[in-house]
This record gives structure tokens, sequence and C-alpha cells, in this order.
């Protein structure tokens, strides 16, 4: 799945994001089940709603965890959470 570079991103109305304080960690939580999230996924899904786009959510975490060069890896996660509808773009 393509990405738009003007696209927003928001988690899937049929998705949760929450902290889970049995497993000590952010999970994803849908009809079927739960998704537990290490912490990067839970950071860039938390970024995820609906008025950022892709580099906001990259600015965001590089100024948050003082890096750089994180848009590949944010890219890749986000068409992945595309692909099995954890988000959605608009």
């Amino acid at each position: 799945m393509t990405l738009a570079d003007d696209s927003v991103f928001a988690v899937s109305p049929m998705h949760r994001l929450q902290w889970e304080e049995v497993q000590q960690r952010d999970v994803l939580l849908y009809p079927e089940g739960m998704v537990e999230l290490n912490r990067s996924s839970a950071e860039i899904l938390k970024l995820c709603d609906g008025t950022r786009t892709l580099d906001k959510i990259v600015s965001e975490l590089e100024g948050k965890f003082s890096t750089s060069g994180l848009t590949d890896d944010v890219r890749e996660f986000l068409e992945v959470a595309l692909e099995n509808g954890w988000i959605r773009q608009g």
C-alpha cells in the first residue's frame, strides 16, 4: 500500500489503543483479539490521531527521542499498519 504524502493517519474505528496493565505494554484491541505492541509501534500509533501526516509524525518522534533518520522506519510501520487495518489514511 502506498502512503500519500499529504495523507493524515488515524487508528481505525474498529481498533482501540490502550495501556494494558497485565502485559505492562500498549496494546491494540479489536473485536477478534489484541495485538501487543513494542514501544516504537505504540509511539507511532499514539500520533495517528487523524491530524498528522507522515512528515509530522516523523518530526515529532525525532524531537521526542532526540534522533533523526526515522522516516523509512515510520513509513514501513505505517504501511504494515494500513495493510492490517489498524489505521486508515485520509
